[in-house]
């Protein structure tokens, strides 16, 4: 049973060794992704170059508990459209939110904007983000 939602920046600040990643290696055991959310942390590593072999291995060393995406979600995610297009929020945001309202658990995302949305869902924001150059490699070790 999970007892947490992991948004895809914190997984990716948990790969990128940033600051303050200890509260997500904290929850790691106890925490479930979005089956869409997973597919971004997917996205970026191979956009590293890591192989799909590398990918899947440091997906599963993880040990995720990965939600699949399902027709309740997909309602949920869109309806909330119009109450974070303000906030700029991606689909993806939308899956992590639907997921941790669909479960009723805490949401840990690292992404700033989510502090001030009222929608009614436990969000805790993990200030470990920092300002990335372009071309920078994930520590993934």
């Amino acid at each position: 049973m999970s007892d947490y939602i992991l948004d895809a920046s914190a997984i990716l600040a948990l790969l990128n060794n940033e600051p303050s990643s200890e509260r997500v290696i904290n929850v790691l055991t106890v925490a479930a992704i979005s089956s869409v959310n997973l597919s971004e942390v997917v996205a970026k590593l191979a956009d590293t170059g890591m192989s799909e072999a590398e990918v899947r291995e440091v997906i599963s060393n993880l040990g995720l508990d990965v939600i699949h995406f399902d027709t309740e979600m997909a309602y949920y995610a869109g309806l909330l459209r119009p109450l974070t297009r303000q906030a700029g929020l991606s689909f993806g945001d939308r899956a992590c939110l639907a997921l941790g309202k669909s479960l009723d658990l805490p949401i840990l995302t690292t992404d700033k904007t989510w502090a001030d949305l009222e929608l009614g869902i436990n969000v805790q924001v993990i200030p470990i983000r920092v300002l990335k150059r372009k071309n920078s490699k994930m520590d993934i070790s």
